[in-house]
């Protein structure tokens, strides 16, 4: 501070390319500095400088300013002002800076930018397009957002605010988190599986048994198949147990086991019926087990050890009368035919001498064609 700095009263203020003053003078507004050296009255004055490295203007003079000081609010500052049903994108420099939410105002420092604004209606949906969502994750600024990834082979069912409005498909989707509530319900169209385990089933001939059953479905509305019930596979899994256990039912339990793969074709139908207004394809359905009770089980295994022991015994005597019939033949042969006789009497000859110490043969040649063969040890 000079002589005459004191002597005019004043004092000197040096300000950066990045800072800014504001000066009040006797309480009112008086001007806004830029960078340089200024000469401030030191009497009746009031200086509050500013970063513009900080770009966002959070005073609680702003309103005073623009309301009292209009034109040099408009040459240093950029209000945003948003709607009921309006989101802003505020760009500084081609860079998105902010996100102004409805119904909010910022103010930020003109010479912080360039700055630029984006506005996106609401009313046109809540939807974040996806070029726009991937700029607002590369600078940060997805606090306003919420999303749902829809993986391969599925779609998801968006409702809002508790209401279903569209099928989307697989990806990632993107909405502006402002006011309203964004569920994704995921659907998998692909074919499935579904089991019906220990179903509890009463043949007509009064025997009590559990049965495994499995159908294969896939939905194919899914629009439908979530609009129409609450949890389509559960429906799914009523529906097959209602048909067959009336079907089965009407079974004894011999022709239950006799064919224990297939199913009725009435009950089957039936459910592909049902299953058809759900937006549900349902494809083979099968008995895969049935379980009798241990004593039962135990009950039919002695019946088919019995008509196995049975069978045995049938084969075995069918087996005992070829034989003795072969016999009877053979020695009706062989009683018409001397000859014959005598070659058997060798082979078994031929057969005794293999498995004796000594053999002694009487007459020689002509005893052994002719004569009764007589062993002596």
């Amino acid at each position: 501070m000079t002589v005459i700095d004191m002597i005019l009263g004043r004092h000197m203020l040096t300000l950066g390319e990045t800072e800014r003053a504001l000066v009040m003078r006797k309480g009112r507004f008086d001007t806004i500095l830029g960078p340089g050296r200024h000469a401030i009255a030191r009497r009746h004055t009031e200086v509050l400088t500013y970063d513009l490295s900080q770009p966002r203007f959070t005073s609680d003079l702003i309103d005073a300013l623009m309301r009292n000081c209009p034109e040099l609010a408009a040459a240093h500052f950029t209000e945003v002002r948003t709607g009921a049903d309006e989101v802003v994108i505020l760009v500084r420099d081609g860079r998105a800076w902010d996100v102004v939410t409805p119904d909010s105002r910022l103010v930020v420092w003109s010479d912080a930018g360039p700055w630029s604004v984006e506005r996106i209606d609401l009313n046109a949906g809540h939807e974040v397009a996806l070029p726009v969502a991937q700029r607002l994750m590369r600078s940060g600024l997805t606090r306003a957002l919420t999303s749902s990834e829809v993986p391969l082979g599925h779609v998801g069912i968006l409702s809002v605010d508790g209401v279903v409005t569209r099928q989307l498909p697989s990806g990632t989707h993107w909405f502006w988190m402002l006011g309203r509530k964004h569920v994704v319900k995921l659907v998998d169209t692909r074919w499935q599986a579904h089991e019906v385990n220990g179903q509890e089933i009463l043949t007509r001939d009064r025997v009590s048994l559990r049965v495994n059953l499995s159908a294969d479905y896939r939905v194919v509305d899914p629009m439908r198949a979530v609009a129409e019930a609450k949890d389509f596979s559960a429906a799914l899994h009523l529906s097959l147990q209602l048909a067959f256990r009336k079907t089965l039912g009407a079974l004894t339990l011999d022709d239950l086991l006799a064919d224990k793969v297939s199913v009725s074709e009435g009950a089957a139908a039936h459910v592909r019926s049902e299953m058809a207004a759900l937006g549900i394809d349902v494809g083979e359905i099968a008995l895969k087990d049935v379980i009798l009770p241990g004593e039962m089980r135990d009950i039919l295994n002695g019946v088919v050890a019995a008509q196995k022991e049975a069978e045995a015994n049938v084969i075995r005597r069918r087996e005992e009368t070829n034989a003795t019939r072969s016999l009877l033949n053979t020695a009706k042969v062989m009683a018409d035919n001397p000859v014959m006789l005598r070659l058997k009497e060798l082979e078994a000859l031929e057969v005794i001498a293999g498995k004796v110490e000594r053999l002694t043969v009487h007459n020689g040649a002509q005893g052994l064609m002719s004569d009764i063969v007589r062993l002596q040890d």
